[in-house]
C-alpha cells in the first residue's frame, strides 16, 4: 500500500547511522519480519527513485489525534551512504514522506528448532530486531552482531531487552571479540549442540560465509539480501540475482524485491 507518513523522530544512534520512527496506517502491523518499505524522500525529480529499508520495528503509542486513541508507527534503521540517505537524515519531527509498504517476502518463523540464531551487522540488524520480537515469544534467541568497528554495532540494548542473548564482535577489536562475526558463530556451533536455525542479514560476503556454515552443520538457514532497487515490486528488474533451479541446476533468475529479500540459502547461487 502507498501512504503519506509523518516523521515522529529521527535520531543518530551511531556516527552516520540513524533510527527513524514515522506514522503508518494500522494495517502495517500485519507486516511479516523481513519485509521492507520503499521511501520517497521528497516530492521532486531529484532524487528520482525511492530508497528501500528493512522494517526495524512496528507498534503503536497513545495519542489524542486518532479516533482509537493510538497511533501506529513504523521504524527504519539506516546508514547515510549517498544523497538520498543524507536528505533523509536531515528530516525532523513533522516532516512528511511518501511510503510503499510492506513489500517483499519475509522470514518463515515456524521452524521447530530449539534455538534461533540471528546473524547481522550494521544496518543488517534492522530486519533482525523485528524478527527477534516475534521469535522471542516462543523460542530461545541468540544474536551474533558484527561490524568493522564499534560504530557498526547498533541497538544491542534493544535486543537484550527482548531477552535475546547477544554476542558482539568487531574486525578491529574495539568492541566485543576481535574477528569476523562468522568466526564467532562457527565457534559457538562447535561447542553447543542441539537443533538450531539461522537467520542472517548483511553484506553478501558475510551471508555467503553464513550459508557455508549452515551447509557444514546441516542447519536450516534464511538470508535477507541487501540490493539496490528502483521499483520494489519486480517491474524494473534492477535487483535480479541468480538462484538455483533444483530440478536441473540451471540458473534461476529472481528479483530480490519480489521473490525476496528473504531466501533459504539453498535456493541461491553463491559463486
Amino acid at each position: 500500500m502507498q501512504f503519506k507518513s509523518m516523521v515522529i523522530s529521527n535520531v543518530e544512534v551511531s556516527p552516520a547511522y540513524f533510527r527513524m520512527r514515522m506514522t503508518a496506517p494500522p494495517a502495517i502491523v500485519e507486516a511479516i519480519p523481513g519485509q521492507f518499505v520503499m521511501v520517497r524522500v521528497r516530492d521532486a525529480i531529484d532524487p528520482l527513485l525511492r530508497r528501500p529499508f528493512g522494517i526495524f520495528d512496528l507498534g503503536t503509542f497513545p495519542t489524542e489525534y486518532t479516533d482509537c486513541g493510538r497511533q501506529t508507527f513504523c521504524e527504519i534503521l539506516y546508514k547515510v551512504v549517498g544523497k538520498g540517505t543524507e536528505m533523509l537524515s536531515s528530516l525532523h519531527h513533522g516532516d512528511h514522506l511518501d511510503i510503499l509498504a510492506p513489500l517483499g517476502k519475509g522470514f518463515a518463523v515456524g521452524d521447530p528448532a530449539d534455538e534461533k540464531i540471528l546473524v547481522g551487522g550494521g544496518v543488517g540488524l534492522a530486519p533482525l530486531y523485528y524478527l527477534a520480537k516475534e521469535l522471542a515469544k516462543n523460542s530461545r534467541v541468540r544474536l551474533f552482531a558484527g561490524g568493522r568497528n564499534k560504530e557498526d554495532i547498533l541497538c544491542i540494548t534493544e535486543f537484550e531487552r527482548l531477552g535475546v542473548e547477544t554476542y558482539v564482535s568487531t574486525d578491529d577489536g574495539t568492541l566485543g571479540a576481535s574477528g569476523l562475526v562468522t568466526e564467532v558463530l562457527e565457534k559457538h556451533l562447535a561447542e553447543d549442540t542441539g537443533r538450531k536455525s539461522l537467520f542472517a542479514c548483511g553484506p553478501f560476503p558475510m551471508l555467503k560465509a553464513v550459508a557455508g556454515i549452515a551447509g557444514r552443520h546441516d542447519l536450516e538457514c534464511q538470508v535477507s539480501l541487501e540490493a539496490y532497487m528502483a521499483c520494489g515490486v519486480g517491474a524494473c528488474l534492477g535487483c535480479v540475482i541468480k538462484g538455483k533451479n533444483h530440478s536441473d541446476q540451471t540458473p534461476d533468475f529472481r528479483c530480490v524485491c519480489k521473490d525476496g529479500p528473504v531466501f533459504f540459502y539453498q535456493d541461491l547461487k553463491w559463486d
